[in-house]
Protein backbone atom coordinates (compact mmCIF):
# COMPACT_ATOMS: atom_id res chain seq x y z
CA UNK A 1 0.00 0.00 0.00
CA UNK A 2 3.31 2.63 -0.69
CA UNK A 3 1.24 4.26 -3.21
CA UNK A 4 -1.72 4.85 -0.92
CA UNK A 5 0.86 5.96 1.34
CA UNK A 6 2.25 8.30 -1.12
CA UNK A 7 -1.06 9.72 -2.14
CA UNK A 8 -2.01 10.91 1.79
CA UNK A 9 1.26 12.95 1.22
CA UNK A 10 0.31 14.24 -2.02
CA UNK A 11 -2.27 16.25 -0.44
CA UNK A 12 0.11 18.40 1.27
CA UNK A 13 0.67 19.41 4.82
CA UNK A 14 -0.41 22.63 6.81
CA UNK A 15 1.20 23.73 9.66
CA UNK A 16 -1.39 24.68 12.62
CA UNK A 17 -0.30 27.81 14.19
CA UNK A 18 2.22 28.53 11.88
CA UNK A 19 4.48 25.78 13.53
CA UNK A 20 2.61 22.46 13.36
CA UNK A 21 2.65 20.33 10.17
CA UNK A 22 0.20 17.68 9.37
CA UNK A 23 -0.72 15.77 6.61
CA UNK A 24 -4.02 18.09 4.90
CA UNK A 25 -5.94 14.61 5.06
CA UNK A 26 -6.62 13.77 8.57
CA UNK A 27 -8.64 10.52 10.55
CA UNK A 28 -11.50 11.95 13.00
CA UNK A 29 -12.41 9.24 15.51
CA UNK A 30 -15.90 9.84 16.48
CA UNK A 31 -17.09 7.09 14.60
CA UNK A 32 -15.17 4.25 16.10
CA UNK A 33 -17.76 4.98 19.34
CA UNK A 34 -21.17 2.96 19.79
CA UNK A 35 -24.43 4.01 18.19
CA UNK A 36 -24.92 7.86 19.30
CA UNK A 37 -21.07 7.61 19.88
CA UNK A 38 -21.59 6.07 23.29
CA UNK A 39 -20.18 3.73 24.72
CA UNK A 40 -17.67 0.99 23.56
CA UNK A 41 -17.29 0.11 19.49
CA UNK A 42 -18.74 -3.42 18.88
CA UNK A 43 -14.95 -4.54 17.76
CA UNK A 44 -12.50 -2.38 20.01
CA UNK A 45 -9.86 -4.67 18.10
CA UNK A 46 -10.60 -3.57 14.90
CA UNK A 47 -10.52 0.35 15.67
CA UNK A 48 -7.25 -0.03 17.24
CA UNK A 49 -6.44 -1.53 13.86
CA UNK A 50 -8.34 1.53 11.76
CA UNK A 51 -5.88 3.70 13.88
CA UNK A 52 -2.79 2.20 13.19
CA UNK A 53 -3.86 1.77 9.61
CA UNK A 54 -4.57 5.29 9.09
CA UNK A 55 -0.86 6.04 10.83
CA UNK A 56 0.88 3.49 8.61
CA UNK A 57 -1.11 5.04 5.31
CA UNK A 58 0.74 8.67 6.40
CA UNK A 59 -1.88 10.14 8.61
CA UNK A 60 -0.32 12.59 10.80
CA UNK A 61 -3.29 14.51 11.77
CA UNK A 62 -6.07 12.78 14.73
CA UNK A 63 -9.27 14.38 15.65
CA UNK A 64 -11.05 13.29 18.89
CA UNK A 65 -12.51 14.38 21.96
CA UNK A 66 -13.11 13.91 25.58
CA UNK A 67 -17.07 12.81 25.16
CA UNK A 68 -16.53 10.52 22.02
CA UNK A 69 -18.10 8.10 23.86
CA UNK A 70 -17.10 9.31 26.41
CA UNK A 71 -14.10 8.49 27.21
CA UNK A 72 -14.19 6.03 24.81
CA UNK A 73 -12.00 7.59 21.46
CA UNK A 74 -8.64 8.77 23.76
CA UNK A 75 -8.12 5.48 25.19
CA UNK A 76 -8.55 3.48 22.09
CA UNK A 77 -6.15 6.28 20.49
CA UNK A 78 -3.34 5.57 23.65
CA UNK A 79 -3.77 1.73 23.24
CA UNK A 80 -3.34 1.71 19.78
CA UNK A 81 -1.13 4.50 18.90
CA UNK A 82 1.31 5.05 22.10
CA UNK A 83 4.18 5.40 21.87
CA UNK A 84 3.70 8.45 19.14
CA UNK A 85 5.41 8.65 16.38
CA UNK A 86 7.35 11.89 16.67
CA UNK A 87 5.21 13.37 13.86
CA UNK A 88 1.29 12.63 15.12
CA UNK A 89 -0.77 15.29 16.19
CA UNK A 90 -3.48 14.61 18.35
CA UNK A 91 -6.50 17.18 18.69
CA UNK A 92 -8.70 17.30 21.32
CA UNK A 93 -11.52 18.77 22.39
CA UNK A 94 -13.46 19.53 25.85
CA UNK A 95 -16.54 21.45 26.44
CA UNK A 96 -19.33 18.69 26.29
CA UNK A 97 -21.14 16.62 28.82
CA UNK A 98 -23.24 13.70 27.78
CA UNK A 99 -26.67 12.45 29.09
CA UNK A 100 -26.75 9.22 26.72
CA UNK A 101 -26.61 8.48 23.13
CA UNK A 102 -26.62 11.21 20.94
CA UNK A 103 -26.97 13.76 23.71
CA UNK A 104 -24.78 17.00 23.94
CA UNK A 105 -25.05 19.55 26.75
CA UNK A 106 -22.25 22.07 26.71
CA UNK A 107 -20.55 22.66 29.77
CA UNK A 108 -17.66 25.62 30.13
CA UNK A 109 -17.11 26.62 33.09
CA UNK A 110 -13.75 27.12 33.64
CA UNK A 111 -12.78 24.26 36.16
CA UNK A 112 -14.37 22.22 34.42
CA UNK A 113 -12.46 22.19 31.14
CA UNK A 114 -9.33 22.37 33.50
CA UNK A 115 -10.61 19.03 34.47
CA UNK A 116 -11.17 17.81 30.90
CA UNK A 117 -7.84 18.99 29.45
CA UNK A 118 -6.15 17.27 33.08
CA UNK A 119 -7.76 14.11 32.16
CA UNK A 120 -6.97 14.29 28.09
CA UNK A 121 -3.60 14.83 29.16
CA UNK A 122 -3.45 11.52 31.30
CA UNK A 123 -5.68 9.58 29.36
CA UNK A 124 -3.51 10.23 26.17
CA UNK A 125 -0.54 10.11 28.22
CA UNK A 126 1.28 13.20 27.08
CA UNK A 127 2.57 16.01 28.66
CA UNK A 128 0.99 18.82 26.29
CA UNK A 129 -2.01 18.57 23.72
CA UNK A 130 -0.64 19.62 20.04
CA UNK A 131 -4.43 21.16 19.53
CA UNK A 132 -6.93 21.66 22.39
CA UNK A 133 -10.51 22.58 21.03
CA UNK A 134 -13.63 24.00 23.19
CA UNK A 135 -15.89 21.71 21.50
CA UNK A 136 -18.85 24.37 22.04
CA UNK A 137 -18.74 27.70 23.16
CA UNK A 138 -21.38 27.81 26.60
CA UNK A 139 -23.96 30.29 26.80
CA UNK A 140 -24.32 30.06 29.96
CA UNK A 141 -20.69 31.20 30.56
CA UNK A 142 -18.48 34.09 29.96
CA UNK A 143 -16.55 33.82 27.17
CA UNK A 144 -13.57 35.41 28.65
CA UNK A 145 -13.84 32.60 31.55
CA UNK A 146 -14.23 30.25 29.03
CA UNK A 147 -10.92 30.94 26.24
CA UNK A 148 -9.18 32.27 29.52
CA UNK A 149 -8.93 29.43 30.90
CA UNK A 150 -7.20 27.53 27.88
CA UNK A 151 -4.75 30.60 27.41
CA UNK A 152 -3.80 29.91 31.09
CA UNK A 153 -3.22 26.10 30.36
CA UNK A 154 -1.42 27.12 26.91
CA UNK A 155 0.93 29.67 29.37
CA UNK A 156 1.43 26.37 31.62
CA UNK A 157 2.16 24.37 28.90
CA UNK A 158 -0.78 21.82 28.98
CA UNK A 159 -1.63 23.25 25.33
CA UNK A 160 0.20 24.11 22.66
CA UNK A 161 -2.62 25.31 20.61
CA UNK A 162 -6.19 26.71 21.09
CA UNK A 163 -9.09 25.87 18.80
CA UNK A 164 -12.74 26.25 18.29
CA UNK A 165 -15.59 24.30 17.46
CA UNK A 166 -18.95 25.19 15.50
CA UNK A 167 -18.81 29.01 15.84
CA UNK A 168 -19.51 32.10 13.82
CA UNK A 169 -16.65 34.52 12.56
CA UNK A 170 -17.89 37.25 15.36
CA UNK A 171 -16.96 34.92 17.87
CA UNK A 172 -13.75 33.63 16.32
CA UNK A 173 -12.99 37.68 16.34
CA UNK A 174 -14.11 37.95 20.33
CA UNK A 175 -12.17 34.97 21.58
CA UNK A 176 -8.83 36.14 19.64
CA UNK A 177 -9.11 39.17 21.78
CA UNK A 178 -8.15 36.46 24.82
CA UNK A 179 -5.55 34.06 23.16
CA UNK A 180 -4.34 32.90 19.52
CA UNK A 181 -6.92 30.77 18.08
CA UNK A 182 -5.36 28.45 15.50
CA UNK A 183 -7.73 26.32 14.29
CA UNK A 184 -12.07 26.13 13.86
CA UNK A 185 -13.81 22.95 13.27
CA UNK A 186 -17.61 23.50 11.72
CA UNK A 187 -19.98 21.26 9.51
CA UNK A 188 -19.07 21.70 6.14
CA UNK A 189 -18.86 19.61 3.09
CA UNK A 190 -20.30 19.62 -0.53
CA UNK A 191 -23.97 19.56 0.24
CA UNK A 192 -23.77 21.79 3.53
CA UNK A 193 -21.64 24.88 3.08
CA UNK A 194 -23.58 27.81 6.02
CA UNK A 195 -20.08 27.91 7.44
CA UNK A 196 -18.22 29.05 3.81
CA UNK A 197 -18.14 33.51 5.69
CA UNK A 198 -15.70 31.44 8.27
CA UNK A 199 -13.92 29.63 5.96
CA UNK A 200 -13.10 32.44 4.32
CA UNK A 201 -12.08 34.29 7.06
CA UNK A 202 -9.90 31.47 8.14
CA UNK A 203 -8.42 31.26 5.09
CA UNK A 204 -7.48 35.14 5.01
CA UNK A 205 -5.27 34.65 8.62
CA UNK A 206 -3.79 31.14 7.73
CA UNK A 207 -6.83 29.79 10.75
CA UNK A 208 -6.59 25.49 10.21
CA UNK A 209 -10.97 24.81 8.90
CA UNK A 210 -11.68 21.35 9.83
CA UNK A 211 -14.70 20.17 8.57
CA UNK A 212 -16.44 17.69 10.43
CA UNK A 213 -18.71 15.45 8.36
CA UNK A 214 -17.10 15.88 5.54
CA UNK A 215 -18.19 13.37 2.86
CA UNK A 216 -21.72 14.20 2.90
CA UNK A 217 -22.99 15.04 -0.79
CA UNK A 218 -26.53 15.42 -0.27
CA UNK A 219 -28.84 15.58 -3.41
CA UNK A 220 -25.79 16.08 -5.70
CA UNK A 221 -26.00 12.00 -5.45
CA UNK A 222 -28.89 12.17 -7.79
CA UNK A 223 -28.53 10.03 -11.19
CA UNK A 224 -27.30 12.46 -13.89
CA UNK A 225 -25.77 14.84 -11.50
CA UNK A 226 -22.31 16.44 -11.50
CA UNK A 227 -20.95 14.55 -8.98
CA UNK A 228 -22.42 11.04 -10.18
CA UNK A 229 -20.55 11.94 -13.73
CA UNK A 230 -17.49 13.21 -12.71
CA UNK A 231 -17.61 10.00 -10.47
CA UNK A 232 -17.99 7.83 -13.10
CA UNK A 233 -15.72 9.62 -15.40
CA UNK A 234 -12.34 9.71 -13.13
CA UNK A 235 -13.48 6.04 -12.03
CA UNK A 236 -13.35 7.80 -8.37
CA UNK A 237 -16.25 7.55 -5.70
CA UNK A 238 -18.32 10.35 -4.19
CA UNK A 239 -16.55 10.31 -1.06
CA UNK A 240 -13.77 10.94 -2.69
CA UNK A 241 -14.15 13.43 -4.91
CA UNK A 242 -15.92 15.11 -1.62
CA UNK A 243 -12.73 15.22 -0.29
CA UNK A 244 -11.38 16.40 -3.41
CA UNK A 245 -13.73 19.25 -3.64
CA UNK A 246 -12.76 20.34 0.00
CA UNK A 247 -9.11 20.34 -0.33
CA UNK A 248 -8.98 22.11 -3.57
CA UNK A 249 -11.55 24.56 -1.60
CA UNK A 250 -8.97 26.41 0.40
CA UNK A 251 -5.44 25.66 1.34
CA UNK A 252 -6.18 25.52 5.38
CA UNK A 253 -8.97 22.88 4.82
CA UNK A 254 -8.13 19.69 7.11
CA UNK A 255 -10.98 17.37 6.74
CA UNK A 256 -10.90 14.29 8.89
CA UNK A 257 -13.10 11.61 7.47
CA UNK A 258 -14.18 8.73 9.96
CA UNK A 259 -14.87 5.58 9.66
CA UNK A 260 -14.48 1.89 11.59
CA UNK A 261 -13.37 0.40 8.51
CA UNK A 262 -10.12 -0.60 7.11
CA UNK A 263 -11.60 -0.91 3.97
CA UNK A 264 -13.16 2.63 3.90
CA UNK A 265 -10.60 4.15 5.08
CA UNK A 266 -7.88 3.39 2.67
CA UNK A 267 -10.63 4.28 -0.26
CA UNK A 268 -10.80 7.59 1.74
CA UNK A 269 -7.40 8.44 1.44
CA UNK A 270 -6.76 7.42 -1.85
CA UNK A 271 -8.70 10.60 -2.39
CA UNK A 272 -5.70 12.52 -1.16
CA UNK A 273 -4.40 11.98 -4.71
CA UNK A 274 -7.68 12.66 -6.87
CA UNK A 275 -6.59 16.44 -8.15
CA UNK A 276 -10.20 18.01 -9.42
CA UNK A 277 -9.45 20.14 -12.77
CA UNK A 278 -10.92 23.92 -12.18
CA UNK A 279 -13.69 22.63 -14.37
CA UNK A 280 -14.47 20.12 -12.78
CA UNK A 281 -14.18 22.18 -9.26
CA UNK A 282 -16.55 24.85 -10.58
CA UNK A 283 -18.95 22.17 -11.75
CA UNK A 284 -19.35 20.83 -8.22
CA UNK A 285 -19.64 24.07 -6.82
CA UNK A 286 -22.10 25.06 -8.69
CA UNK A 287 -23.97 22.09 -8.39
CA UNK A 288 -24.90 22.82 -4.81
Amino acid sequence: MTSTKLSVQSAGTFRIGGDLPVTRLGYGTMQLTGPGVWGEPSDPHEAARVLRRAVELGVTFIDTADSYGPYVAEPLIARALAPYADDLVIATKAGFTRQGPNQWIPVGRPEYLRQQTEMSLRILGVDRIDLQQLHRIDPTVPLEDQIGELKLLQDEGKIRHIGLSEVTVAEVEAASQIATIASVQNLFNLAHRDAEPLLDYATERGIAFIPWFPLATGRLLKRGGALTAIAEKRGATPSQLALAWLLKRSPVMLPIPGTSSIAHLEENLEGASLELTDEEFTELTDAH
